[in-house]
């Protein structure tokens, strides 16, 4: 079963920074889906495998990332 995961991405200016979040999330084994949006400084993963690796993921790839959580 797939789960997902709302990433808020503060440090991402640019397309190029979209380009390396979604490269680093896609990367991970068990990342079903990533996508990025400049706009709202957002990334959403989409994952069979442990949520908790996605933001390290990030860190990895040099931006910090913080779980979005709905009310």
């Amino acid at each position: 079963m797939s789960k997902n995961i709302r990433l808020s991405i503060p440090g991402m200016k640019c397309s190029g920074g979209v380009s390396a979040i979604k490269t680093a999330l896609s990367d991970e084994v068990g990342v079903t889906r990533a996508d990025v949006e400049l706009d709202t400084r957002t990334g959403l993963g989409e994952t069979n495998s442990e949520l908790s690796v996605l933001p390290g993921a990030l860190k990895t790839a040099g931006f910090d990332a913080t779980e979005v959580v709905s009310a």
